[in-house]
């Protein structure tokens, strides 16, 4: 089986702290793979230095490609970073990688081959390091509503490491409509009624603390977030 090509996608937003630390995780990773590859920084309305110290790591990474989003948004950044990537499967990751790097080759051919694959906290194998008690239950509970109104069948779709085929990335991403938090439901739905296989990759997830997602804040969005995204599948939003 032919080797295939990955992109890695980083949506980064005031990362100027932890982007080094990624980049070197991805790159190191990256040079002991027998497949080519490319990592696509989506630097995103940053209020510090993030777009220098990801140009800087130009210089001694030629594969590393840095774009520039004047808009805010994680789902925006990644949109933007997914359909601009060259790769055959295209990985998006959050900075923080909770998630060890090592484990992206699970979320590959032979490994896995399905359209979609996306990491999970709920699969069997999977094991949660860290994770205070109520960012577990509140997780649950709109995973519930995800199941309930969007995704039955699901377990953890909120999980920041997913992969998508070019194919099914290009096909899938054309209808966002979602720039904040809730975008990777809305795909999971779009690739779903689209008739995309996705497969749930259980990984070890370490919790983070800085996490940029805000419980009483951001928690009412997201819920209104499904509701539009049931709405735009009964319109027939995602179907042309």
């Amino acid at each position: 089986m032919k080797p295939p090509f990955l992109s890695i996608v980083l949506p980064a937003h005031n990362e100027e702290t932890r982007l080094p630390r990624a980049l070197g995780q991805a790159f190191a990773f990256l040079e002991n793979q027998n497949y080519a590859s490319e990592v696509v920084v989506v630097e995103n309305a940053s209020r510090d230095h993030t777009l220098e110290v990801a140009h800087k790591f130009t210089r001694d990474f030629p594969s590393l490609r840095v774009l520039h989003e004047d808009e805010p948004g994680k789902g925006r950044a990644i949109r933007r970073g997914v359909l601009e990537a060259l790769g055959e499967y295209r990985f998006f990751a959050d900075v923080d990688f909770s998630m060890p790097v090592e484990e992206i080759n699970r979320f590959l051919p032979p490994a896995c081959n399905c359209d979609i694959a996306i990491a999970s906290r709920e699969a069997p194998d999977a094991v949660r390091y860290g994770e205070p008690p109520y960012r577990h239950f509140t997780g649950r509970v709109f995973n519930f509503f995800i199941r309930t109104l969007v995704l039955p069948g699901l377990q953890d779709t909120q999980c920041g490491f997913k992969c998508f085929r070019a194919a099914a990335a290009e096909d899938i991403f054309r209808f966002q409509t979602l720039p904040g938090w809730s975008f990777d439901v809305e795909l999971l739905a779009i690739a779903r009624r689209r008739g995309y296989t996705i497969a749930e990759v259980g990984i070890p997830w370490y919790f983070n603390a800085d996490s940029k997602i805000n419980i009483l804040r951001d928690s009412p969005r997201m819920f209104f977030d499904l509701l539009t995204i049931r709405a735009n599948a009964r319109r027939g939003v995602y179907d042309a």
